[in-house]
């Protein structure tokens, strides 16, 4: 059995996503299961550096997936268990075949187009050579989170600006990217290895080593999962 632990630090993050597999970072349905609930007071939100600002070297030094996987909230997964993970959150299309049997709408195509030909790409340079925002198309927010929850795109980094002294400003810009793109061939290759049913039950095997999600029981966590 695993356990998520206390989060005091970056490398107590990077542990937990790598033990874990799963972590969301939020309170959701399975009572103890998200960062916010295991992380110390400092590292939330508070005047010093914390678990907001490690994602982004999170991401990098795991190799780990990051996105709003988990009924429309942020988290991450690991490497090891993202695959089955997409496989059944996509119910084994790819996105090519998802669209040509009318299971994608056309501004999730252009939206996942756009992305897929410029990956690795900041939020801000999408939208504005997709056109979105205040005097242009909608949705780039919902559009880009459904994408996210069927694992057709990922965030693989968040940039900074930084002032002229070299101070960092504001929350970060999310760079998307695809997790072919982000993952590389070893993803591309054995992603549909399985049957999407077959993937479920991997992914519920794994999250059921989990200390809290156990104590859930395996039929609240299949609901949650499949979300």
């Amino acid at each position: 059995m695993v356990d998520i632990g206390t989060i005091s630090t970056k490398r107590d993050l990077e542990e937990a996503v790598e033990s874990v597999g799963f972590l969301p970072y939020f309170k959701n349905q399975i009572p103890g299961f998200s960062i916010e609930e295991h992380v110390s007071p400092r590292a939330w939100f508070s005047s010093e550096e914390g678990v907001w600002e490690w994602k982004g070297p999170v991401i990098r030094e795991t190799g780990c997936a990051y996105g709003k996987f988990f009924r429309g909230k942020a988290g991450f997964i690991s490497r090891a268990c993202f695959t089955d993970f997409a496989n059944f959150r996509r119910d084994g299309y790819d996105f090519d075949a998802r669209w040509d049997d009318g299971l994608a709408s056309f501004r999730e195509k252009e939206l996942y187009d756009l992305i897929e030909r410029n990956c690795p790409a900041l939020s801000r340079d999408l939208k504005k050579e997709g056109d979105y925002g205040k005097n242009g198309k909608k949705g780039f927010e919902q559009l880009s989170t459904e994408l996210q929850r069927k694992c057709y795109v990922l965030i693989s980094d968040f940039r900074y600006d930084v002032d002229r002294d070299g101070n960092r400003r504001g929350w970060g810009n999310a760079e998307y990217a695809t997790p072919e793109q982000f993952f590389g061939p070893a993803f591309r290759a054995s992603v549909y290895a399985k049957t999407p049913e077959e993937s479920l039950d991997a992914v519920v095997c794994s999250l059921m080593r989990i200390s809290p999600v156990f104590r859930a029981g395996e039929e609240t966590v299949r609901k949650w999962i499949r979300a």
